[in-house]
């Protein structure tokens, strides 16, 4: 799949609708307030059997400012006393949850997203990287993952530094849209000047690799000002990018609310940002990863792709596919072994919990074997953009034919189409279909087409 895309904007604008992501299967909605502390805790025990390696992730909540396109979980204050509150609850639910984990259990990744990890000062993140250290076995090896989200308007080059001196080794920044007037649309102004000094601080201080986020179909977009913010990236030259389609879900998301909706792209320039996106990227060099990731050949996206060791995460696109995953603080998801748990989404619900000295779970799920199968599916759709029939019929002893018989009179239309392959040895996404990834993976989904009623449907983002 390192062929060049093939952009059909007739076909994207036929299938765009709304559609799961796909960072988990099943999704977070299909989560259960059923499942709770004991049920983590037996999880936690048969993973420690398997003695998988570890991915921790810490959510940091706290913002400094609304950005009105934010879809994230997170806190707006300006009262830098909360992190100091907020780090020694999270210490005390390191305290609570390692010793569950066998020591020797290797943790080959850490994450700090948000919110705004670096709303906390780099000596409040020494002490979060210490108490992991001392409860957690880190890994020291040169591929290990430790990552941080920076927003370039409030972090110095002496903080990365400091970053870097802790084992941070990989940075993901905010960006969105240089343009002036969406900037000022979406409430996050930010100067190319501070953004690239950030890029440069971290090429400096040894991170590896440098991811940047940006956003298509934001409120007064162009593709003039688009192809100029793209233009800007290029030329820095981070070694990933992850462009994502804005999802405008006010009912879901408050600060949406403040946006005017009579300021979003049309859905023929929306598509016309994304053909951008992807024909600048790809030109430059980038390989599109999938979704909505690219990455320099040499980053470790890209060559866990192409070892098939890409995974599919609430982080997104991730390496090292056979990690369990921790998730630490408010909102967190983890998922280990065969189950996902979640932490209260509200900031006083895990305090509660942390200050009660309970493990803090509000809900989660067990999952059983058809969901193992089917997340099997999806994944190796979502990361690969293909499936080996064979191989999903030895690992789960099914006849893949008689098993997903409806999944594959779905996908027949699709075929139709021309976005998918399909035969007796694989079904593959063609280069018309790899930008509609999660309409193939929604054929094998069993919760779309249970569903009792669209009311009752979850409300997913659209798929282009």
């Amino acid at each position: 799949m390192t062929s060049p895309l093939t952009f059909d904007p007739e076909l994207l604008r036929r299938y765009d609708r709304p559609g799961p992501r796909y960072t988990s299967y099943p999704t977070a909605p299909q989560f259960i307030a059923s499942f709770g502390a004991a049920e983590l805790r037996e999880h936690i025990e048969r993973s420690n059997a398997l003695g998988q390696a570890l991915s921790i992730y810490a959510h940091m909540p706290f913002c400094a400012s609304p950005c009105f396109y934010c879809g994230c979980n997170r806190v707006i204050t300006r009262d830098t006393a909360r992190a100091e509150q907020y780090l020694e609850r999270l210490l005390r639910e390191i305290e609570t949850v390692a010793p569950l984990f066998d020591p020797h259990r290797e943790v080959l990744q850490v994450h700090l997203g948000g919110g705004t990890p670096n709303f906390f000062l780099p000596a409040q993140i020494a002490r979060l990287l210490e108490a992991l250290a001392d409860r957690f076995q880190l890994s020291t090896r040169p591929e290990r993952d430790f990552s941080i989200e920076l927003d370039p308007r409030f972090v110095r080059p002496a903080d990365i530094a400091a970053l870097a001196a802790l084992g941070f080794n990989r940075a993901s920044l905010g960006v969105q849209d240089f343009d002036p007037q969406v900037q000022r649309a979406v409430n996050r102004i930010q100067s190319i000047e501070e953004t690239l000094a950030v890029i440069e601080a971290c090429r400096a201080s040894g991170f590896r690799s440098v991811n940047v986020d940006l956003i298509y179909g934001l409120p007064l977009q162009t593709p003039e000002g688009f192809a100029r913010t793209l233009r800007t990236m290029v030329e820095a030259r981070p070694d990933r990018l992850a462009v994502y389609g804005y999802a405008h879900l006010p009912e879901l998301f408050k600060p949406q609310r403040q946006l005017d909706t009579t300021f979003l792209p049309h859905p023929e320039t929306r598509i016309t940002l994304l053909r951008l996106a992807i024909e600048q990227l790809t030109a430059a060099g980038y390989e599109y990863i999938g979704m909505d990731h690219f990455a320099l050949p040499q980053d470790d996206l890209a060559r866990a792709r192409a070892a098939g060791g890409l995974q599919r995460n609430f982080m997104g696109y991730t390496t090292h596919a056979d990690c369990d995953l921790l998730g630490l603080g408010v909102s967190a998801i983890s998922h280990i072994g065969e189950s996902f748990s979640q932490n209260p989404r509200d900031l006083p619900g895990w305090e509660a919990a942390i200050d009660a000295g309970r493990l803090a779970v509000w809900r989660g799920l067990t999952l059983d074997a058809d969901d193992v199968l089917r997340a099997d599916v999806i994944q190796r759709l979502m990361c690969q953009g293909r499936v080996e029939i064979a191989a999903i019929e030895s690992r789960h002893g099914i006849s893949f034919e008689e098993y997903f018989a409806e999944a594959l009179t779905a996908l027949r239309a699709l075929e139709a189409d021309g976005l998918v392959e399909i035969d007796r040895q694989r079904i593959a996404a063609t280069e018309r279909g790899r930008l509609l990834l999660r309409l193939v993976a929604m054929c094998f989904d069993r919760y779309l087409q249970t569903a009792r009623s669209p009311a009752a449907a979850p409300r997913y983002s659209k798929v282009v």
